[in-house]
């Protein structure tokens, strides 16, 4: 294993519309959940292989890896979503669902639809479970307020956050006193570690990635997972053969033709979150792979040779990419206190 490896990789994933290409947008989708057996259950596009390749990746190079879950679903569900995810070949290492009828008993119903509270609170319980030195990347959409949960909990166990301001926060979001609470003793118990590298954030409603700008360029709006797949190789946690398998699936299983799979790495190399010699490196060696056989950089092979020359320099060093790592929270304050307890929380 490389020095400048981490110990252990986790990766946290949310389900609905970020694994899982749930149908929210309709009164019969959302009739048809609870009924829905895993075959039913539809993957988002890449995603299984993406999930696959990274846990295939960390182990070819001898680091430890975890694969997580949180969803805001029931636990009545958990035995379908199991046995979809077995389906897919994915490996994981714990699902938490969301207790709703523990919370109807309770006369909780206000609790049913808050997320931020729920979410938050069980991402710093795990994290209490994690050796030091571990390093994590986390999954979620522009559906309701992954973005903003994901960006506290790595604000809060980097120390970029007190419990004083935490303390505002969640009450300009409206969280119930009681997660509040919960989230605040957390917050004292928890090792300080700058160890959220990315936020992926899958595009599923098409939110402009503009308006995610206040999280800071740790937070990554990518409108496919050959985006995703392409920002983590940079990042040096997933290899080529695992960025050719996302590669495969979108165009083999979604038909994806080569031209749209070129403008996804132009786009978000436009975006300013993958660097131009990533792009082109990778470009080039998909190529070679007959990944992509009709891209064509109009380069000569002497500019090919020194991408690929950049490639393998990069590969050896793992160096992670060094990003701010807070959230403007003052200039997303104005517009989540009018947000009825931490919903759709996107700018």
């Amino acid at each position: 294993m490389n020095p400048e490896e981490p110990k252990r990789l986790t990766f946290r994933w949310d389900l609905d519309k970020t694994y899982l290409d749930t149908d929210f947008d309709t009164l019969r989708g959302l009739v048809r959940i609870p009924f829905e057996s895993a075959a039913d259950k539809v993957s988002a596009p890449g995603v299984s292989a993406l999930i696959r390749g990274l846990r295939a990746s960390a182990e070819r190079r001898g680091v430890e890896v975890r694969v997580r879950f949180v969803s805001g679903s029931p636990p009545q569900i958990g035995k379908v979503i199991l046995e979809k995810l077995a389906l897919d070949g994915i490996e994981h290492d714990g699902i938490t669902f969301k207790d709703q009828w523990g919370r109807i008993r309770r006369g909780k119903f206000r609790d049913l639809r808050e997320q931020v509270g729920y979410k938050l609170t069980e991402l710093l319980r795990d994290r209490r479970l994690e050796p030091p030195g571990t390093v994590e990347f986390l999954f979620g959409d522009d559906w309701e307020s992954d973005p903003l949960i994901y960006s506290l909990y790595a604000d809060i166990i980097s120390g970029a956050i007190g419990r004083e301001e935490l303390r505002r926060i969640l009450v300009a979001l409206h969280v119930a006193p009681d997660l509040a609470a919960i989230a605040d003793e957390l917050t004292e118990r928890v090792d300080r570690d700058d160890a959220v590298r990315r936020i992926f954030i899958n595009l599923a409603r098409r939110t402009p990635p503009r308006g995610f700008d206040p999280y800071g360029p740790r937070l990554v709006p990518t409108y496919n997972y050959l985006q995703t797949a392409a920002c983590l190789f940079e990042e040096g946690v997933l290899d080529i053969p695992a960025v050719s398998a996302v590669v495969s699936a979108l165009r083999d299983e979604y038909h994806y033709d080569s031209r749209r799979l070129v403008n996804s790495l132009r786009d978000i190399e436009r975006r300013g979150h993958l660097s131009a010699t990533g792009a082109a490196a990778l470009a080039v060696t998909l190529r070679d792979d007959k990944v992509l056989p009709e891209f064509a950089l109009g380069r000569s092979r002497w500019r090919d040779a020194w991408l690929r020359l950049r490639l393998r320099i990069r590969l050896r060093r793992r160096a992670p990419v060094a990003v701010p790592r807070r959230a403007d929270y003052t200039q997303l304050l104005p517009a989540l206190s009018s947000a009825p307890a931490g919903e759709g929380l996107q700018t």
